[in-house]
């Protein structure tokens, strides 16, 4: 368990064995988020990428991408087809 002081402005440090644990660096962004009447610190960036992952959920599979070799081939498909549409008028 780690403490912390609020200043007069309302500011706390985060303590430092607190910031490792949840990957904080300076500049990073943290939420405050309610829950079963306790208010939890997370880190902004690991709160988006988790909401991103559930929101992409099956989407992968929909698209009949089952490995990271899938991935990269359709990653590289999509690459060409914007460089070709970026260049078609150079021609």
């Amino acid at each position: 368990m780690e403490l912390a002081k609020i200043s007069s402005k309302g500011q706390i440090t985060i303590p430092k064995e607190v910031r490792k644990k949840l990957n904080l660096k300076e500049g990073d962004k943290v939420l405050f988020i309610e829950e079963d009447g306790k208010v939890v610190i997370v880190n902004a960036s690991y709160m988006a990428f988790k909401e991103i992952q559930q929101a992409m959920q099956g989407v992968a599979e929909k698209q009949g991408l089952s490995s990271e070799e899938d991935v990269n081939k359709l990653v590289k498909e999509v690459r060409n087809e914007i460089w070709e549409e970026k260049h078609a008028d150079n021609d």
